[in-house]
């Protein structure tokens, strides 16, 4: 586990007038779900990709991320993205074993696809580890790159809107297997989706305005996943109301 901070951190990219962040400070709890929910183009991806050290050449960054151990993030990150990324020339255990052919590792081969293979089995893949992504329906995909992410065992896995394209039952259930795999993961989730966060967050922030500031949401003392029922309801159109603004101006 490993606990993140980001100390008056600020992200402007050349092109644009105004920053995506100025002086924002907020803390990554090791061990736990923190869930950044906000508008399309409020900085949520940047901030990820921040933390993953893949911004590009025309991002300026100012400030501070550090973790609670004092050691880099470089190769502690596993990151999922909200396209599978599978490559369709490959089978779906190749698809699941392809971050370590990159990486020097101490397993053998074998040892590699025997884990690999019972991470598709904890998935529901079993079955179709020969199978090629484009023999799967989204739900299945989306699960093969679940069992990427996990095959990585990286201390913070940073997920951007993974289950965003899935129909609302496949979303429903990869949320649960995700809250049970990766429990005792740092894991940061973005999502425009309050009830997905609401579901699954330890630590729930609201991001807002220009520069971009963090809010955070006191949330029901329920662990995730939680039931949706009238509390979650509530507090998902509390969400949506301080959304609605930002929702607008981008329509103008």
């Amino acid at each position: 586990m490993v606990g993140i901070e980001l100390w008056r951190f600020g992200l402007r990219y050349e092109a644009d007038k105004d920053p995506v962040f100025d002086d924002l400070n907020l803390c990554i709890a090791p061990g736990q779900w923190s869930v950044i929910v906000g508008a399309s183009g409020c900085g949520k991806t940047s901030l990820l990709r921040a933390l993953a050290g893949l911004l590009d050449q025309q991002a300026k960054c100012d400030g501070e991320i550090r973790t609670d151990d004092g050691l880099s993030l470089s190769g502690r990150v596993a990151y999922m993205a909200q396209q599978d990324l599978l490559l369709p020339w490959l089978s779906v255990l190749d698809n699941v074993c392809v971050a370590e052919r990159f990486a020097p590792v101490g397993d053998s081969q074998r040892d590699l696809r025997q884990r690999a293979t019972q991470l598709l089995q904890q998935v529901g893949l079993g079955k179709l580890v020969n199978a090629y992504p484009q023999q799967l329906s989204g739900g299945q995909r989306q699960r093969v790159a679940l069992a990427r992410t996990l095959m990585q065992d990286r201390p913070l896995v940073l997920m951007d809107e993974p289950f965003s394209a899935l129909d609302a039952v496949t979303r429903h259930r990869l949320q649960n297997l995700a809250a049970q795999l990766l429990a005792n993961k740092t894991v940061v989730l973005i999502t425009h989706d309050p009830q997905e966060a609401l579901r699954l967050a330890d630590r729930l922030y609201v991001l807002q305005g220009r520069p971009a500031m963090p809010v955070a949401l006191r949330l029901p003392n329920t662990a995730a996943p939680r039931v949706l029922d009238g509390e979650l309801a509530a507090l998902q159109q509390q969400i949506l109301q301080q959304l609605q603004p930002e929702a607008v101006d981008e329509l103008v």
